[in-house]
């Protein structure tokens, strides 16, 4: 399997490497979005306690003269005293996913400062974030994330089975883990290779894992694999006099957020619970920390208020409240999700440095620039490898060809299957692994007809007279 091995881990690493590349760059800058955030948007996020709070239903009606015409999607209820309240509006006009946010000063109902966001995120992190998962080119570059995402993996555990499979002394068992010392070369680089990657390992699948969640083509296959194991994200019903959990995330609490609500609307004379009340009901059933405001969407709908700590622990527990009584309809607590959702919601959080705040932060930007190493120093070694002689190629030399004919039937048969089943799993692991094959095979035409060639011919035949 090694020479296998080898040519798949060549031929991903050169061709796939500039994903990988631009993924771990873009990575490393997401990282740092939220001390940016802190600086660049102070005055929107922050303010100075003094005395109560005015009412929630003061602090909307202010947001709603700074953004008139908008529909009221959510006010979010800070977690500390100086936060400020979030009020988001769904504004004709705005592309989908994006609402346009009021920050309004709880203590004298003064909007502070209106942003356009995407879901909780601020324009700075929101660029980041595009950047991050589709080079800011929509739904086309979520491919390239997803070409990175899909190949990790492979590299990581192939580059594990080469470097643990080398032949080595019981002397040189160290260098498993220590890169090698010594004259600059090859056998240098590929020290510190073999051995950074064994360290981080765990740290990159992590990273395909979750990434592979939600993008466009795998994720869909992994979602419809969650929800067949019983794990699909469950949301508490905002329906009026249902009380059973939505099958999933936005079934329930995400309806009610995407339709809104109109400044009538939210003035119904058949509501009696306002916003304030809502609040304090939910903290009477055990919600804490920063709380979400959906109001109803019409009159068969109820309030859903929703934790939002994605630290660890989580708080993402949430009710839905009848506005004319105050009744707690529906309650959600996050103890209570499958097993994984649970798994999804923390690798998603650990994947966005948010789980563990900036020790989170801190091991992703090492993650990161590992990645980035890890790649130079694969193209360094492809770089040392080509031919020194003149009229030689430029590049590094791949491995010997003809490797998969080395390997068992009853190995390779299995492998096959393996093969196809991950490719139709995972599409932009299957296509570019044919565009693989397709250019190995091309080249190997391209080779044997120029062996052919009678002027080819001629030149070997003068060679050994020589």
């Amino acid at each position: 399997m090694r020479p296998l091995l080898l040519r798949l881990h060549f031929y991903a690493g050169v061709l796939i490497g500039p994903f990988l590349l631009v993924a771990a760059v873009t990575g490393l800058l997401y990282t740092a979005t939220p001390q940016i955030e802190s600086v660049v948007y102070e005055q929107e996020l922050k303010v100075t306690p003094r005395g109560e709070p005015k009412p929630l239903a003061a602090q909307v009606d202010a947001a709603r003269e700074a953004v008139p015409g908008g529909r009221l999607v959510s006010v979010t209820r800070g977690a500390g005293a100086d936060d400020t309240t979030r009020v988001a509006f769904d504004v004709e006009g705005l592309p989908e996913g994006r609402t346009q946010t009021a920050f309004v000063d709880p203590y004298d109902a003064e909007v502070r400062g209106t942003l356009r966001t995407s879901g909780e995120w601020l324009p700075v992190r929101s660029w980041f974030d595009d950047l991050h998962r589709t080079l800011n080119l929509g739904e086309f570059g979520r491919n390239y994330s997803e070409i990175a995402a899909s190949w990790l993996w492979v590299e990581v555990l192939g580059g594990i089975a080469l470097w643990l499979g080398a032949p080595r002394s019981r002397e040189r068992l160290r260098g498993l883990f220590v890169p090698r010392r010594g004259p600059k070369g090859r056998r240098r680089t590929l020290s510190w290779h073999g051995a950074v990657g064994l360290w981080v390992s765990i740290g990159f699948l992590v990273l395909s894992a979750t990434g592979l969640t939600w993008s466009a083509h795998a994720g869909a296959t992994i979602g419809r694999i969650q929800d067949s194991l019983g794990g699909a994200t469950p949301s508490v019903s905002s329906a009026l006099g249902h009380g059973a959990h939505g099958g999933s995330a936005g079934a329930g609490a995400g309806a009610g957020a995407g339709a809104g609500t109109d400044g009538s609307a939210a003035d119904s004379p058949t509501r009696k619970v306002d916003l304030d009340e809502a609040v304090g009901i939910a903290r009477s059933e055990g919600l804490r920390g920063k709380l979400v405001i959906t109001p109803p969407a019409d009159t068969g709908s109820a309030y859903v208020v929703r934790e939002n700590t994605r630290r660890w622990p989580e708080q993402q527990d949430s009710i839905a409240i009848d506005p004319a009584t105050g009744e707690v309809t529906d309650k959600l607590l996050f103890d209570d999700f499958p097993v994984l959702a649970k798994l999804t919601r923390w690798g998603i959080d650990a994947h966005m440095g948010l789980l563990f705040g900036p020790a989170n932060q801190i091991v992703l930007a090492l993650i990161a620039v590992a990645l980035i190493g890890m790649l130079l120093w694969g193209y360094r070694m492809w770089w040392l490898r080509r031919p020194t002689r003149a009229g030689g190629a430029r590049f590094g030399r791949p491995p010997v060809r003809g490797a998969w004919r080395r390997v068992p039937g009853r190995v390779m048969a299995p492998l096959v299957v393996v093969t196809a089943v991950l490719a139709h799993c995972l599409p932009l692991f299957g296509l570019p692994l044919a565009c693989f094959l397709l250019v190995d095979l091309t080249v190997a035409q391209v080779r044997r007809r120029e062996r052919t060639r009678p002027e080819a011919r001629t030149k070997t035949s003068k060679e050994v007279v020589r």
